[in-house]
């Protein structure tokens, strides 16, 4: 088995989701692997990593709308406030997504669906530089 790992940044523009496949695919053929599994990690709590359709942006729009009403920000009940009104909603929803993504590889390609894309889903208002993790294990 070999094993091949680096640190990403992405630079977001506030709240939304950043398609990062393209990234990942490059790691890949770096790597020279061709078979095995690729794991993301997304080293923060406010925002989160997803696998979504890539082929109409209207999926994008509907996702974030259901996250604000599913999640609204000015919740008074909330306690911790202190990084701002959009910190805790954030928190919330990456809670109810995920940080980690595992992506098997076939013949040095990811095996995702036809309108699958990698993405991360920024929850903060404000831009925010993202660090990721790719973890290649393979041969």
């Amino acid at each position: 088995m070999i094993q091949h790992q680096t640190e990403m940044a992405v630079d977001t523009r506030g709240g939304g989701l950043y398609e990062i496949t393209g990234e990942a695919g490059r790691f890949i053929s770096q790597s020279g692997i061709a078979t095995g599994l690729l794991t993301i990690f997304c080293r923060h709590t406010s925002c989160s990593l997803l696998i979504q359709e890539n082929a109409d942006p209207d999926v994008q729009t509907d996702l974030k709308g259901f996250f604000a009403r599913l999640v609204p920000e000015g919740m008074d009940w909330l306690v911790h406030t202190t990084e701002g009104p959009d910190d805790m909603p954030a928190h919330i929803k990456a809670a109810l997504t995920q940080t980690s993504l595992g992506i098997p590889l076939a013949g040095g390609q990811m095996v995702l669906g036809t309108w699958q894309g990698i993405y991360l889903f920024e929850h903060r208002r404000a831009p925010h530089r993202r660090k990721l993790v790719f973890h290649l294990l393979g041969a």
